[in-house]
């Protein structure tokens, strides 16, 4: 039997997994401080959550947690992101002389946004090293967020509308019914093409642009995800398989699993 292993953060996304595991008969643990007990790797681990505790208690856990790599995003075929993409540093960043859409790949430290110049770019004790995605600016009028397990679409949702949370006045996630029919066919197409790869589970965020096209958003570890108005039971699932025991990883897991020392790059 699983046991979903929770942080003290306590919401409306950790919560909603607490009860679809419960209906599901796992355990839930959920923790008090980034210090786990040993015993609790003999309990098929499941672990959600932020990405700092995640660096903290894997190990102990006993597992390894896969997601998409920082270069995920630019390595995607051009006709499903549609736009320019790269990779960088934080010092090339902050040597742009033109408007660019700059965001740290994992961690939250830089505010994901459009800078009119790398001047604008102001963070201090980071390294000039650390890794930035570099962007031309597109405008996503609606973006929905997708789980996919084995290249299998498992859940959606709206996320983001015109700049702003995708929610009504009853708090319902909304979007217009060829919004959503338009995103399932986008992802499952992505997903069914060999030239992209992917992890065995995953977030996929996907937007309308203003010219009415649909490109990837960007893509994250489901464990450390919101669920937005996704079927918890789903979303538990994905986040399952993204938990492996550290002894029964596979050779197509490796390449996948979060800070993997020179991990070689995804097959295509």
């Amino acid at each position: 039997m699983p046991t979903l292993v929770l942080t003290r953060r306590y919401g409306p996304d950790s919560n909603a997994l607490w009860h679809a595991a419960i209906e599901a008969g796992w355990d839930v643990e959920r923790l008090q401080s980034m210090r786990a007990r040993h015993e609790l790797a003999s309990r098929d681990p499941v672990f959600y959550g932020e990405t700092l505790w995640a660096d903290a208690i894997s190990e102990t856990l006993g597992i390894a947690l896969l997601e998409p790599t920082a270069d995920w995003l630019p390595r995607l075929p051009e006709r499903y992101r549609r736009r320019d993409i790269r990779l960088a540093t934080l010092e090339e960043a902050r040597g742009l002389e033109r408007p660019a859409f700059v965001k740290a790949p994992d961690e939250k430290w830089l505010t994901a946004r459009v800078y009119a110049s790398g001047r604008e770019i102001d963070v201090e004790g980071i390294e000039p090293s650390a890794e930035v995605l570099i962007a031309d600016p597109v405008d996503f009028r609606i973006e929905l967020r997708t789980f996919l397990l084995e290249r299998r679409l498992m859940a959606l949702s709206p996320y983001v509308r015109d700049g702003d949370i995708a929610r009504d006045e009853a708090g319902a996630w909304a979007a217009a019914d060829e919004d959503v029919a338009a995103c399932r066919a986008f992802v499952q197409a992505l997903a069914a093409d060999r030239d992209v790869a992917l992890p065995p589970a995953a977030v996929v965020d996907v937007g309308r642009l203003a010219d009415g096209a649909w490109a990837v958003v960007e893509a994250n570890a489901c464990w450390a995800s919101g669920i937005c108005g996704c079927d918890p039971a789903a979303v538990l699932e994905v986040v399952r398989r993204a938990s492996v025991g550290a002894d029964r990883l596979t050779d197509a897991d490796r390449p996948w699993v979060r800070g993997y020392e020179d991990r070689p790059q995804p097959c295509r």
